[in-house]
């Protein structure tokens, strides 16, 4: 009979599966009309699939197993939870054109994730191919907590960038544009990647001092960041 043995995968994929409980509870948030809750539950659900990851190198845990169980949760809570939130909050509206433009997050995320999947070689990376599924999760629910208001939906000038959003950043996660991942914590980082530290850094001072309001606007900032160097490097190329 063999004996149970628990290994120190055990550790990182706790936190997978705290991801999954925050993506699968934003659902029923969003069912319940509670947008606000669900928004934060996506957000809440980012912090540990960035957790995860950062544990999984520390204990020198990563896995296949981890990988596969990291995806299946993502699409859960960056794929489903806010293509559900999106539709309910707005895109109801327009009956089953809002059913299949909301559905574009969940689909584009799949493919990113499986795409992600087959393409990784080991388990460290330097950059992503294609804008990753959380930050456009985080883009949307950013996006709700500044821009909707209970019982009153969006304002006139923001509803208009709905459905562009839901379709630029569903076009991102299937494209080549290359975004960079989350560095480590370490001198040997810092000195390689001196401008991802700053920035992160501004970005924590703008996110206390507007109480969490600027967290839409970074993820814009990095989006968009990622498509022009895309374009001046492809542009340089050319020259």
């Amino acid at each position: 009979m063999k004996q149970l043995r628990i290994t120190r995968s055990v550790i990182p994929n706790l936190f997978t599966a705290m991801n999954l409980f925050c993506g699968f509870l934003s659902i029923i948030t969003t069912s319940q009309l509670e947008y606000d809750y669900a928004a934060w539950l996506i957000v809440i659900a980012a912090i540990f699939d960035a957790l995860d990851g950062m544990v999984a190198r520390l204990t020198n845990s990563s896995s296949e197993l981890g990988v596969e169980l990291d995806s299946l949760s993502d699409i859960v809570s960056f794929g489903a939870a806010p293509a559900f939130l999106i539709y309910k909050t707005f895109l109801y509206s327009f009956n089953s054109f809002g059913v299949i433009v909301s559905s574009l997050l969940l689909i584009a995320g799949g493919f990113r994730l499986a795409r992600f999947n087959v393409q990784l070689i080991g388990f460290e990376k330097s950059f992503f191919k294609g804008l990753p599924i959380p930050s456009s999760a985080i883009t949307i629910a950013s996006f709700i907590l500044i821009y909707y208001k209970n019982g009153n939906g969006f304002d006139a000038p923001y509803s208009m960038m709905v459905i562009p959003l839901v379709v630029l950043l569903s076009f991102l996660m299937v494209s080549t544009i290359k975004y960079d991942t989350l560095p480590k914590f370490n001198l040997k980082e810092m000195k390689a990647r001196p401008a991802v530290f700053i920035f992160m850094l501004v970005a924590a001072v703008f996110l206390i001092v507007t109480s969490g309001k600027a967290l839409f606007f970074i993820f814009i900032f990095i989006i968009l960041f990622g498509i022009f160097r895309h374009i001046f490097y492809k542009l340089s190329k050319k020259n």
